[in-house]
């Protein structure tokens, strides 16, 4: 059997797979996962630099590419992350207290957490940018 006849052999399940799809080029891949990486550290060691670094991939891809889609997604859980770190930990401050030991108790609890949670889904996006797949 010839190597031709192996490769027509594989399904577009199978192709799925495979490390870049065929619509994607390199320079795409590398966008999206440039746009990730400034989404993972916005959410870990530089924070407004990376979000910033973030805008800027994202004014720099152009509409309906594989770099603007995952620039897009990044900028959205960063921006849901914010949400949910700053706004819900400051309402659990400003409703249990200063003073209320189980209220910094909640909200230290809630932040990790939730910090983590972030930082494992902009992870899983770098994965997903960097081997070539859309996210579904």
């Amino acid at each position: 059997m010839e190597k031709s006849e192996i490769q027509l052999k594989l399904s577009e399940e199978e192709m799925s797979y495979l490390p870049l799809q065929r619509n994607l080029c390199p320079l795409g891949v590398k966008q999206a996962s440039n746009a990730a990486l400034a989404s993972l550290l916005n959410l870990t060691v530089l924070p407004l630099i990376g979000f910033t670094v973030l805008l800027f991939l994202y004014k720099k891809s152009e509409p309906g590419t594989f770099g603007r889609d995952y620039a897009v997604i990044s900028l959205k859980l960063n921006l849901l992350a914010a949400v949910a770190l700053l706004l819900v930990s400051g309402l659990m401050v400003a409703v249990g207290g200063f003073d209320s030991p189980m209220s910094w108790i909640y909200m230290l609890s809630y932040f990790v957490t939730v910090h983590a949670f972030f930082i494992l889904v902009a992870t899983w996006v770098l994965v997903r940018a960097g081997s070539g797949k859309r996210l579904k």
